[in-house]
């Protein structure tokens, strides 16, 4: 009779090694999540933009380091994210999570909780009621500017979208000539007109007038009203389009000389003028 263990004492350590290879032979959390995210063509960043969960704590908790989730509740939380995005059954991954880290997690006391919010600072709101009042002042004094400025805007957009030459409307009752009118163009200016050039002086003489300028390729050179009194003066390379609101308030200087053309109070005009003008009308 042999002196040693009976096959009844080798059975225990046979049914640990059993257990171990079970154990051995089930992935590890992180693991499974990988292979299962591998197999559904899924990437990290894919990962992570499904779930909001950042694309660290994916790499970590796919490498078993649970560190970065901030505590057992979180790694939990994590944990049955991820493991739905991917497909799986997160309910055996949080068991195999409790055994290997020590069961459910102890409840957080609500104490500290509460202090730290009871000590929160308040926040304040906006101050909308002064807000509001800023506005209506805003509001109350843009409209008295506006009337204010009624009369005379209005007047000077009626002119700036004057009328073509075809209007039917009434001209405008024109007053007086004044006495001292502006003096014509003396020699020594028309001898100062450029000969390369075309020169034409705009003049309100006898009330305002709006008028546009063009060059010789479209562009505007000038949009607006001149008030009596004023003279504006353009050049151009070869040609200067002018339209004017009111032909009759104006004097025309071409190249140094005076247009002649018996312009009629309120008449809308459209001219060109070339280097060789006035002569050639």
């Amino acid at each position: 009779m042999s002196i040693g263990n009976s096959p009844e004492d080798e059975r225990p350590f046979e049914d640990e090694r059993v257990e171990e290879d079970r154990e051995e032979a089930r992935p590890s959390i992180g693991r499974a999540i990988q292979q299962a995210r591998i197999a559904a063509g899924l990437t990290v960043d894919d990962i992570s933009s499904a779930t909001r969960v950042r694309m660290n704590i994916v790499h970590a908790i796919e490498a078993d380091d649970f560190t970065a989730c901030g505590g057992d509740v979180y790694a939990r939380g994590h944990i049955r994210t991820l493991a739905k995005a991917v497909q799986l059954d997160p309910a055996p991954l949080l068991a195999q999570y409790g055994d290997e880290h020590g069961g459910r997690p102890a409840p957080t006391p609500a104490a500290p909780l509460f202090e730290a919010e009871r000590i929160r600072p308040e926040r304040r709101g906006p101050n909308w009621t002064a807000a509001m009042v800023a506005a209506i002042v805003a509001v109350i004094g843009f409209v008295g500017f506006t009337m204010f400025q009624g009369n005379d805007g209005a007047n000077e957009a009626n002119v700036a979208e004057g009328s073509t030459p075809g209007d039917s409307a009434s001209p405008t009752t024109k007053t007086k000539k004044p006495a001292d009118r502006k003096p014509e163009a003396s020699d020594s200016a028309i001898a100062a007109a450029p000969q390369d050039k075309v020169t034409v002086q705009v003049a309100a003489v006898d009330g305002r007038s709006w008028i546009a300028v063009k060059d010789h390729n479209g562009r505007m050179i000038f949009d607006g009203v001149l008030k009596q009194g004023d003279t504006k003066t353009f050049q151009d390379s070869s040609k200067v389009h002018l339209v004017l609101g009111d032909a009759g308030a104006i004097d025309l200087f071409v190249n140094g000389k005076k247009i002649k053309d018996d312009f009629q109070p309120g008449a809308v005009e459209r001219l060109t003028y070339t280097k060789g003008d006035p002569e050639a009308g």
